[in-house]
């Protein structure tokens, strides 16, 4: 009934210019600011959707492997601006080689490293994944430099090391050692839950460190096996392999001083992992994850498992991107921490181990960049690179100012936020805007009641049909009710920044018993069950501050539910730009979803695209930070979205021949699949617990509907 009035009363109240809001007190944030902060350290210079990053011996320049298979170099000076091409991997692919799309065959370069004698030989690593011919496959390449042209490697001087069968989680990191051994990380290869039980197998070369000799001589293959590799003598075992157990790591080093192998190791349902890893070690995928058991009845491989140095549960972090021990001169008080960071949430963390355990951890900033790899130069001096935007950042000791920290008047209940003007009847504060949306995010059922609370006299800025911008200072407001039950209310918040552009962020307040006001959470994510009024219970996942901003992403605009598409129902637009909201007037024929729920709404297929729009194109878009391939943007042509008889990059969910959609058969459609379930695997992966019965129906009449 409240939502109901609410909804009546929104068209009454939006008749007149609205009332400004000068209540806030959302200001600031319940975290003390971080010690450090990041500073572009080339700022001229923009890559391609880089991968990898590394310096050569002999030279004061970085090179660069970008994802389409191209490394590209550049001098180490504040002020450079271009790049200069050094390899085009693909030279030697066949030029009709086609990808299932149609479209050119293009390698991908996850690992890139220079041999410790370059500058005489001219030697370089590549770990390069190909697609064809088929089947899948990684392999790992040496090219040589151009004699001629110091500054170009030579395609045609490709050699193959070795080769092995991958389809996703091919892993990627190359680097050579102080004893001048290559080391090798590789992964499962076969996507979620490790369906091939590799992780403990070591009969392949497979979820591994493999550590060989290039410099070496053997009679069938182009290096030597180290004599002490630990499992040169073990039966049926690759004797390439140095460690095994890894799902996915993502990254390693060295620590110049120590010789210290350190790995970031990329989870799949709870845990993201470092290790420091040692000789014959064994590091638990899929036994294990991390810290906790995750198929304990399956077969194990030699050794104990070891524990990681740290492990961080996915209420902080999602896609571990492992970095380097810091021996630089700039940053005194990290000397000897290793440095990391997450690719999903833009976090980045100090650690320092003793060789037995962690002596050492701290949080070193928040930010919102999506961290694909960290460099050190030839001085110790440390970079860390993103991947969309193609950016080379350096961390920065933040300037104290108490006057900054606002931590401690944040409000820790609702009632302090300046939101409501009363909080037990959820009464909004005069100014504030409700709305509603055309295709509302799948939230386990719950009724949702929003509003939009912009300071003073602030307008907003349509920029396109998915994005508006907001003046510093807005909030918006979206209470989740079960039942009759106010369970949270949610606040997204644009806040102010001294150091960086204005950033948004995520904050949940839980509702008390008695429904008079809720209380702020902590930074991590928390579960309750509830008895409702109709005597059933129910557990809900309040989302954590970092799961927040997963979904509400830079490239998905922030306010996923606050655009044109989503707002244009109805006369509600035209009321906000009575109530004076916007900047500009309204353009004509604007778009907008349709409901998926709604059969009268749109057609079938428009119906299915506006759920996946509405649930997952958040992610699932050009640089959003879902590490699948496809496009679910409602406006990108169904050809055009990398779905249809598409193979699977992370698993078939234990399909065989599943496709992200396989037209006319929803039971070997991984898309289908993913939303059908709860378990491992399930989309959307954050923030439900159950399964949207509506939306499953949907997509399987979509799904059969399409031609084969």
């Amino acid at each position: 009934m409240q939502i109901l009035l609410l909804t009546a009363l929104s068209i009454t109240a939006l008749a007149a210019p609205r009332s400004p809001w000068t209540a806030s007190r959302v200001i600031g944030s319940p975290e003390p600011p971080s010690p450090y902060r990041t500073q572009r350290a080339f700022p001229h210079l923009d890559l391609e959707r880089p991968t990898v990053i590394t310096s050569a011996p002999g030279t004061d320049r970085f090179f660069v492997a970008l994802i389409d298979g191209r490394i590209v170099s550049f001098a180490n000076t504040p002020h450079v601006s271009s790049v200069e091409l050094f390899l085009d991997a693909n030279v030697n692919l066949s030029p009709n080689a086609r990808d299932p799309r149609g479209g050119p065959v293009r390698r991908t370069i996850s690992g890139l490293t220079f041999h410790p004698d370059y500058a005489k030989n001219g030697y370089l690593y590549v770990f390069i994944t190909e697609a064809w011919p088929p089947p899948r496959r990684t392999r790992i390449a040496r090219f040589t430099r151009d004699p001629a042209n110091p500054l170009r490697a030579r395609a045609e001087s490709e050699q193959i090391v070795l080769e092995f069968p991958s389809d996703g989680h091919n892993g990627g990191p190359l680097k050579f050692g102080a004893d001048g051994y290559l080391y090798i990380g590789t992964g499962d290869a076969f996507g979620q839950n490790d369906p091939m039980h590799t992780g403990q197998f070591l009969g392949d070369l497979l979820a591994s460190i493999l550590r060989i000799d290039v410099n070496g001589t053997h009679s069938v293959k182009p290096y030597r096996i180290p004599p002490d590799n630990p499992f040169l003598n073990f039966a049926g075992a690759m004797p390439e392999i140095w460690a095994f157990g890894f799902r996915q790591p993502w990254k390693m080093s060295f620590d110049r001083k120590t010789g210290d192998l350190w790995v970031g190791e990329v989870g799949q349902d709870l845990w993201e992992s470092v290790y420091r890893v040692q000789r014959g070690g064994n590091y638990g995928w899929s036994v294990n994850e991390g810290p906790q058991t995750f198929r304990q009845d399956r077969p194990r491989g030699p050794g104990p498992i070891l524990k990681p140095a740290v492990a961080h549960s996915h209420a902080e972090a999602r896609s571990i991107t492992g970095g380097f021990v810091y021996r630089g001169t700039r940053l005194k008080e990290l000397n000897g921490a290793y440095i990391y960071g997450d690719w999903e949430t833009g976090k980045i963390w100090g650690l320092r181990h003793d060789g037995v355990k962690q002596t050492w951890h701290q949080e070193l900033d928040d930010t919102e960049l999506d961290i694909v790899d960290f460099a050190e130069d030839h001085s110790g001096e440390l970079y860390l690179m993103t991947h969309n935007d193609g950016r080379l950042y350096r961390l920065m000791p933040r300037e104290k100012d108490p006057a900054a920290d606002r931590s401690r008047t944040f409000p820790r209940l609702l009632s302090q936020t300046g939101v409501f003007s009363s909080t037990k009847d959820h009464l909004p504060a005069a100014g504030l805007v409700p709305y509603e949306v055309n295709a509302a995010l799948w939230s386990d059922g719950a009724d949702k009641t929003r509003f939009i609370a912009i300071p003073g006299d602030g307008k907003i800025e349509i920029v396109n049909n998915s994005r508006w911008n907001f003046p510093v200072g807005t909030v918006l407001v979206k209470t989740f009710t079960l039942g009759g039950r106010r369970l949270e209310t949610r606040l997204l918040t644009l806040q102010p920044s001294a150091t960086t552009r204005e950033q948004w962020a995520g904050y949940v307040y839980v509702w008390n018993d008695a429904q008079t006001d809720a209380e702020l959470i902590g930074r991590d994510s928390l579960e309750k069950t509830y008895k409702l009024p109709n005597g059933t219970t129910q557990t809900w996942q309040f989302p954590s501050r970092t799961d927040c901003m997963i979904c509400h992403n830079e490239k998905a605009g922030f306010a996923l539910g606050v655009n044109t598409w989503q707002m244009n129902r109805g006369g509600q637009l035209r009321q906000l730009a009575d109530a004076s909201l916007f900047s500009k007037p309204l353009a004509g024929n604007l778009p907008s979803l349709p409901d998926p729920y709604n059969a009268k709404a749109g057609s079938l297929d428009q119906r299915a695209r506006s759920y996946l729009h509405s649930n997952c194109a958040h992610c699932h878009q050009p640089g959003a930070g879902g590490n699948a391939e496809i496009r679910l943007l409602y406006n990108t042509a169904l050809s055009d979205t990398r779905l249809v008889d598409v193979e699977p990059s992370h698993g078939g969910m234990d399909v065989a021949g599943a496709r992200l959609i396989a037209p006319g058969d929803p039971n070997h459609s991984v898309i289908f699949l993913r939303t059908a379930t709860r378990a491992s695997g399930k989309m959307p992966h954050v923030g439900t617990l159950k399964v949207d019965d509506q939306a499953v129906a949907l997509l399987k009449e979509w799904i059969v509907s399409l031609k084969k």
